[in-house]
């Protein structure tokens, strides 16, 4: 049996690494067919005017831009990314699983992360509800489903690359 630390650690861990294989898929992306990145800086900016109680905008572009906003947009990605690897590791804890295991990746990953860049961030920056404000939702719905599949499968295979080193 892991202590909390210990599993705070491997949470952290796989969350890092997670999040590292998401950015080499979007340069992959970018590359393999023109998908723009993520703009972290205006999502550093939407993360900054949170602490003046802004929550959402009409377009977080036309907010009034923040110093040092695409480090806070970076740290921010990086912060969830550890905190979804936090919650995988601790539904493997309670389930008593031997993980890795696929369901706790896929649920965090895909079903927790995809509704909350549905609901929470594209609704913040301006998007709308599912990407509905953009010229074409569509295409921003099935690029949100693609990129946290990566992410589903990229906290299951640092689990397995890392099991080595955590058990």
């Amino acid at each position: 049996m892991y202590s909390i630390p210990t599993l705070f650690l491997h949470g952290i861990m796989i969350g890092i690494a997670a999040t590292v294989i998401l950015d080499i898929w979007a340069l992959v992306a970018k590359r393999a067919y023109d998908a723009a990145p993520a703009n972290w800086a205006l999502a550093g900016r939407w993360f900054a005017h949170m602490k003046d109680g802004v929550y959402r905008h009409d377009n977080i572009a036309d907010a009034i831009p923040v110093r040092g906003e695409l480090a806070i947009g970076w740290i921010a990605h990086y912060v969830i990314g550890i905190v979804y690897g936090i919650l995988v590791v601790a539904i493997w804890f309670f389930q008593n699983a031997s993980y890795p295991t696929l369901f706790a990746p896929f649920l965090v990953g895909l079903v927790l992360a995809t509704c909350a860049a549905w609901f929470l961030m594209q609704p913040g920056l301006g998007l709308g509800v599912a990407a509905r404000k953009t010229p074409d939702p569509l295409r921003m719905r099935l690029r949100t489903i693609v990129n946290h599949v990566v992410f589903s499968l990229a906290l299951y295979l640092s689990a397995i690359a890392l099991s080595d080193y955590l058990a």
